[in-house]
């Protein structure tokens, strides 16, 4: 029968936000530090405290998940805004072969000015 009670818990326990499992884990270490409580409900109390701290961590650890999709999604949304070497080339002869085409070819600069 106690067995029930524990899954019972444990599904209360799977409805918990994560600051309301952090509140209800914070009261358990208070009663178990106050030192009022029998040892019976003190061990009661110590599993039902690492059923919680189990339940924060899985939370955590979806919100890790969550979290490095968004980067994810964000690293491919600023790849592809920002081109890549071979699209930056491509732009540049073409930009180069526009120019040329309206003011004519690009003369090669006389560098013996600089040498005197």
């Amino acid at each position: 029968m106690a067995k029930k009670t524990t899954d019972g818990n444990q599904n209360d326990l799977s409805k918990l936000s994560f600051e309301e499992a952090i509140r209800a884990l914070s009261q358990i270490v208070e009663k178990i530090e106050g030192g009022q409580v029998p040892l019976q409900e003190s061990l009661e109390q110590y599993e039902k405290g690492m059923r919680l701290i189990a339940h924060c961590r899985q939370i955590l650890q979806e919100a890790e998940k969550r979290i490095a999709q968004i980067e994810e999604v964000h690293a491919g949304e600023k790849a592809s805004a920002c081109p890549d070497e071979a699209e930056r080339e491509a732009l540049a002869r073409e930009i180069d072969e526009e120019a040329e085409e309206e003011f004519g070819p690009e003369e090669e600069e006389d560098s013996d000015w600089m040498k005197g």
